[in-house]
């Protein structure tokens, strides 16, 4: 009686249409879940995240759950999770790619997961690494460790998207260091992050991590730009 109430006082809405959602609805509303851009790439490895990579560095696995278009549904999904403290989309949506992974036997190989890290002034400024309910939550799934005590950023970038890529990822690289190495050899990896673009990011993120000898590494992200 006490959740209707304050339900009543302060209803929780869609994060897209904002319409009220049904005490069934989490997060989103029926119909614009139903309107997500769903890519299923992961029951198909030779996918366009997959490709991203190619030639670039070896990945096992990659996949993400939806497309990413600009004023989309997912941008403003997105953008609630990283500046509006919604952390409650990175867990809604954890949930969701991490029990389809559940059922892909691929998967189930992985040992840890990986988060894409923040430099400590950026969590400092938005409290918390927005990959990190979604990356515990594939963990949980697919019956693997969350560690965000391994991949660290030392210092912070400036962004650089007039920048070539190559150059780019030489930039990223540098500012990240590995500890605890001893935890992640001969380990499967997963990387999780919020959105793959040029990959360039999860580029430098796999680079360095395969300084750590005989380890595997697959990726995994929210969204995907088109």
């Amino acid at each position: 009686m006490f959740h209707d109430f304050v339900n009543l006082l302060y209803p929780t809405v869609c994060h897209i249409c904002e319409a009220e959602l049904l005490k069934n609805e989490q997060i989103l509303c029926t119909s614009c879940l139903h309107d997500l851009p769903v890519t299923r790439y992961h029951l198909d490895n030779e996918n366009p995240v997959k490709k991203v990579f190619y030639g670039r560095v070896k990945i096992e696995k990659a996949t993400s759950l939806l497309h990413f278009r600009k004023k989309s549904g997912v941008q403003h999904l997105i953008h609630d999770l990283k500046y509006r403290g919604h952390r409650e989309i990175g867990t809604y949506l954890g949930k969701w790619l991490g029990e389809e992974l559940s059922q892909i036997p691929e998967y189930l190989e992985i040992d840890l997961v990986i988060p894409v890290p923040l430099h400590k002034s950026r969590l400092k400024e938005r409290g918390y690494n927005q990959v990190e309910n979604f990356g515990k939550e594939i963990a949980r799934s697919i019956d693997a460790e969350y560690r965000d005590d391994i991949l660290l950023k030392i210092s912070s970038t400036q962004t650089q998207t007039f920048k070539d890529r190559l150059s780019r990822w030489g930039k990223l690289e540098e500012t990240l260091i590995i500890k605890n190495a001893e935890a992640v050899a001969n380990k499967h990896i997963l990387i999780v992050d919020d959105l793959v673009t040029t990959g360039s990011t999860i580029e430098a993120c796999a680079h360095k991590l395969f300084e750590v000898p005989d380890i595997k590494l697959s990726v995994a992200t929210m969204a995907i730009t088109n």
